[in-house]
């Protein structure tokens, strides 16, 4: 059986019997075409290594690492590694500590995607959009643009203070367990919730326990952790859809990883703010207050995956409901675009420059490629040469502006400059 038909067969399973649960997993996960496939996701993901890596196994021999692997987890005898801490930068300035698990961790925890994905898929709801095959943050904003249409101009926007960091271990396993009852199987989870973190700091090296020490926590950053995070969101969105307000459609929930709003009908917002907070409690999470609010359209805007909800008008004046690309997006992605054309990269090639500029450019225009993008494209455009131009004259030890020096031609035809313009024109096309 290859791996995709034991992934239906499972996904069947689940779907036709919502109270089965499997009793022999852990068979499943030490295959060697799971392990195999599982090393191969990992590998094409990438991502922050420790001491060994994705080439160094394959130096010293895939085959013989996989086969390791492999026996130590047939032979019952694998216990997880300590994590390895990592600080990312948050949108609103802060710092976001994410756990990378070893690779050997990562391609053990990918192994156990690949086949407990397909079981906790069949059990996710049509309201969660978020780390799911065939979905993506797009379809949520379209979701919720399509709520704001049929009338429901009042909207919760909420946040769950740190919820990655403060999910519940022991309700989290109960969730699981309620599919899965094969106990080596949840021993291995739990021992991933549980991983000491080591980080580094002026004195060298500190080992902490803080999630098993408040038995909370997902490893944010692991391979297995938007299973997770979706598996105990479930625990809230089917929480609400039994609601009053979810049962008369008075309020609607649309949900991407860890980011929600409550569309709800005229006059509906409070109570759905309350039943909202009444639930995050019920489930040990705990609402941000000062990231949630109740908005009324069409005075009121919000944001929701990078995108603004309220009312704006056309060329000619009319106003109507809809979405634009909001003003932190638009900011990041500038910030993104200096950082790659500062002075500290002047002993890179132009074609490198080019090459990470458009990566960014063409990702970020990938994605917000909806609603009026006219102007923030001609924005960005402008932007985009005005600091390539700026970084080849630096380079060069060239005064004045560049634009003599470095035409559009040149930009975009010899250097291969990736233009916004062409790609809003693109779609346009598309579209029609």
């Amino acid at each position: 059986m290859t791996v995709e038909k034991l992934q239906r067969s499972l996904h069947a399973k689940a779907k036709s019997e919502p109270g089965y649960r499997f009793y022999s997993l852990w068979d499943k996960m030490h295959r060697d075409d799971i392990v195999a496939e599982a090393y191969r996701r990992c590998r094409a993901n990438g991502g922050a290594a420790g001491v060994e890596t994705f080439e160094s196994i394959e130096d010293q021999g895939l085959n013989g690492w996989l086969g390791n692997l492999t026996q130590e987890l047939r032979a019952q005898s694998y216990v997880p590694l300590p994590l390895r801490r990592v600080w990312i930068p948050k949108s609103n300035g802060g710092q976001r500590p994410l756990g990378i698990p070893a690779i050997r961790d990562r391609v053990t925890q990918m192994a156990a995607l690949l086949v407990l994905g397909p079981i906790f898929e069949a059990d996710l709801l049509d309201e969660q959009y978020g780390f799911r095959e065939g979905l993506d943050a797009k379809m949520a904003v379209r979701r919720v643009y399509f709520h704001l249409k049929r009338g429901c101009d009042e909207v919760v926007d909420g946040d769950v203070r740190d919820y990655f960091g403060t999910i519940p271990h022991g309700p989290l396993m109960k969730c699981m367990a309620r599919r899965v009852s094969d106990g080596r199987v949840l021993a291995t989870i739990k021992a991933w919730l549980n991983a000491p973190v080591i980080e580094r700091n002026a004195n060298g090296d500190v080992k902490t326990t803080v999630a098993k020490d408040r038995h909370r926590g997902t490893l944010q950053g692991g391979v297995i952790s938007p299973l997770l995070a979706n598996l105990y969101f479930r625990r809230f969105a089917l929480g609400f859809r039994r609601s009053q307000l979810g049962q008369s459609g008075a309020a609607r929930l649309v949900n991407y990883a860890d980011d929600f709003v409550l569309c709800c009908r005229p006059g509906k917002g409070e109570a759905a703010m309350a039943t909202m907070r009444t639930l995050m409690t019920r489930i040990g999470l705990e609402v941000n207050e000062d990231k949630t609010q109740l908005v009324k359209l069409p005075e009121g805007k919000f944001d929701f995956l990078g995108y603004s909800f309220g009312r704006f008008f056309g060329n000619q004046g009319r106003p109507y409901i809809g979405t634009e690309i909001s003003k932190k997006s638009f900011a990041r992605v500038l910030a993104k675009i200096h950082d790659e054309t500062s002075r500290r990269w002047n002993l890179d090639t132009a074609e490198k420059r080019v090459e990470e500029v458009n990566r960014i450019v063409r990702g970020w225009c990938g994605y917000f490629d909806q609603g009026p993008i006219y102007e923030p494209y001609r924005r960005l455009r402008k932007y985009i040469e005005r600091r390539m131009r700026r970084w080849l004259m630096h380079k060069h030890k060239r005064r004045g502006t560049g634009y003599r020096q470095y035409p559009d031609e040149y930009l975009y035809g010899k250097l291969g400059l990736f233009n916004p313009h062409a790609h809003r024109i693109g779609r346009a096309r598309a579209k029609a």
